[in-house]
């Protein structure tokens, strides 16, 4: 009997390993699992308008006093059943919106957005001394968003005409540890939403939060479960530098 030649590959066999794929990226970033986070509420925080016409018009007097508004908010990643979940504030059942918000006209934009997020979903009391919930690691800016006028329409890039825009809004990709405590206002819901659910879903997410996925195809993950071991992760690339090809079509072969 003659053998197969070695490109041939046989239905129910493993796949092949193939060859890295993974040249000019950044190092993987691991993702834990829901439920290594810990979650409580806190007091209930207000929305400062009541209506999408004062906002704008805050915005207004905001920009004749201080220029550009400067918004950042945050993108949270878990994952559950080894796929990236995004966490978002609900409001009303209706309205979903990242952790953040603008920042001050005088603060540092880094310290600024910080300070945001721990106003958001940083813990209270007893829990906030927790060692698990030291800090925020900022990883990188996604994407800027820019506001041309005093209206709700703003555009991931600045319009050629437009020289004095009212806001600019930066998300960032912000790395969660391996257990943390988030605490929500209870006025909102924290939910965690997976990238499939975004994907091409303007209707009920808009534009902003549908995009998100587009915006992290360019990261490599890997999935790490509650015993701190990593079981799957993006292929085309070594997990942590420390499996070989061979491993790698194996382990993603279910081998």
């Amino acid at each position: 009997m003659s053998s197969l030649p070695p490109s041939h590959h046989v239905k129910g066999d493993p796949p092949p390993a193939v060859l890295p794929f993974s040249a000019a990226q950044s190092p993987p970033i691991r993702l834990y699992p829901l439920s290594s986070y810990t979650f409580s509420v806190k007091e209930p925080q207000l929305e400062e308008d009541d209506s999408v016409k004062k906002r704008l018009e805050r915005l207004e007097t905001h920009y004749h006093a201080h220029g550009m508004r400067r918004t950042c908010e945050g993108v949270l990643l878990c994952h559950e059943h080894n796929h990236p979940h995004v966490l978002m504030l609900q409001i009303a059942n209706a309205f979903f919106k990242l952790p953040g918000d603008y920042i001050p006209p005088d603060a540092d934009e880094m310290s600024g957005f910080k300070a945001r997020l721990d106003e958001r979903l940083a813990p209270t009391g007893s829990l906030s001394n927790s060692p698990a919930n030291a800090g925020w690691n900022v990883h990188s800016a996604l994407a800027q968003w820019w506001r041309p006028n005093f209206e709700t329409f703003m555009y991931p890039y600045l319009p050629p005409h437009v020289s004095r825009p009212k806001e600019c809004k930066k998300l960032y990709l912000v790395e969660l540890p391996k257990t943390k405590v988030i605490a929500c206002p209870k006025n909102m819901k924290l939910i965690a939403v997976p990238l499939f659910e975004l994907y091409d879903n303007t209707g009920r997410y808009g534009p902003q939060l549908s995009a998100i996925p587009h915006l992290l195809s360019r990261y490599r993950w890997e999935f790490v479960d509650e015993e701190g071991e990593v079981v799957a992760w993006t292929p085309g690339g070594e997990v942590d530098g420390r499996v070989g090809m061979e491993d790698v079509g194996d382990a993603m072969a279910g081998g």
